[in-house]
C-alpha cells in the first residue's frame, strides 16, 4: 500500500463550522465505548477499532470522516479502510481538536458532552 494512494488528513481548520462534516461523508468513530458515551458527533456510527473488521457491513455508503480521541486509532482504521477498498480520511487531532473548536457534540444520554 503506497501512503501517496491515501487521501489527505484533515483537521478542524479544513471543516466549516456551521457544518462540520463535509458533503458526502460520513463520520466514523472508531473509540471504545465509554469514549462514545461520554460524547461524541452528532450523527456518527460508532464502531470501535477493535470490531471494525467484523462490522465492515454496517459502514455507510458515503466517504468516512474518521475519528477518535487524537487521531491515532483513526489513523490505523483510515489507512486499513483505504487498503479495503473505501474512501476514508482521517480527522488529526481527533475528538480532542474537535471539542477544543467547539464543534457540535452529543452524548445519548443527555448529559453534557465531555471527551475522556
Amino acid at each position: 500500500m503506497d501512503d501517496l494512494d491515501q487521501p489527505s488528513d484533515l483537521t478542524v481548520a479544513d471543516l466549516d463550522r456551521s457544518a462540520p462534516v463535509p458533503a458526502g461523508h460520513a463520520v466514523l468513530d472508531v473509540r471504545e465505548q465509554d469514549e462514545w458515551d461520554a460524547g461524541h458527533a452528532p450523527g456518527a456510527v460508532h464502531i470501535p477499532l477493535g470490531e471494525l473488521p467484523a462490522r465492515i457491513d454496517e459502514l455507510p455508503e458515503e466517504d468516512l470522516l474518521v475519528v477518535c480521541r487524537s487521531g491515532g486509532r483513526s489513523m490505523r482504521a483510515t489507512a486499513w479502510l483505504n487498503h479495503s477498498g473505501f474512501t476514508a480520511r482521517n480527522l488529526d487531532g481527533g475528538m480532542r481538536s474537535w471539542a477544543a473548536a467547539g464543534l457540535p457534540m452529543t452524548t445519548d444520554d443527555g448529559r453534557e458532552p465531555a471527551i475522556v
